[in-house]
């Protein structure tokens, strides 16, 4: 049995949001064909995603310093769990989806912030004697899912974001799906949508 974790990076559902109408035919063919597998899906916009900030670096900086947990501030506490939460579900799953639209060339901020908790020095890359970084995530299955209103065929600053943080972290297996254009051509807006939902079947089905 393996585990997959959905990663939903939308603030809609799938009535308001193509991307996340993907997802959810995603996961529906998934668990069909799958049935054996472990679905985990995290909406990071239905639960705190902690940003790093001031208190997440003043505890990094006293744990670092041999301060004892019990010892920080609540908050830093608080920041430090959830945020060391979100890096141990990661590394605990065998395949991962990440899914979301395309916002002025980037990535929604909460999902910069669920990023930056699977990037971890020492859990997931670490630098060598040369002070180059490698990966240290092997073995997992990565797709990512994005819609854009434009037409950008992966070379948009996100997608390619999403990917060279996926390939740093040791990555191999790692695809994308997109659904582009649907704001520069809406007369096809369904056809369009179409197409990557008979794209998602696919991959859902061999993932």
């Amino acid at each position: 049995m393996a585990k997959l974790l959905v990663v939903r990076a939308h603030p809609l559902t799938s009535e308001l949001s193509r991307s996340m109408q993907l997802t959810d035919e995603f996961v529906r063919v998934y668990r069909r064909t799958h049935a054996a597998d472990d679905v985990l899906e995290l909406n990071l916009y239905g639960r705190a995603v902690p940003e790093i900030d001031l208190d997440l670096l003043s505890a990094w900086k006293k744990l670092g310093a041999g301060t004892p947990f019990a010892h920080l501030d609540e908050g830093e506490q608080i920041k430090v769990t959830l945020f060391d939460g979100y890096t141990s579900q990661f590394l605990n799953v065998d395949k991962v989806v990440v899914a979301n639209p395309l916002w002025n060339l980037n990535v929604p901020t909460r999902l910069k912030a669920w990023i930056d908790t699977i990037a971890v020095a020492g859990q997931t890359f670490r630098y060598n004697e040369d002070g180059v970084a490698v990966g240290l995530v092997h073995g997992k299955k990565a797709l990512h899912i994005q819609t854009s209103g434009g037409v950008f065929e992966g070379y948009d600053p996100a997608s390619m974001y999403v990917k060279t943080i996926f390939t740093f972290l040791g990555v191999e297996d790692f695809q994308q799906v997109f659904a582009e254009g649907m704001d520069h051509d809406p007369e096809h807006a369904g056809e369009i949508v179409a197409a990557a939902l008979e794209r998602v079947r696919e991959v859902a089905a061999a993932f």
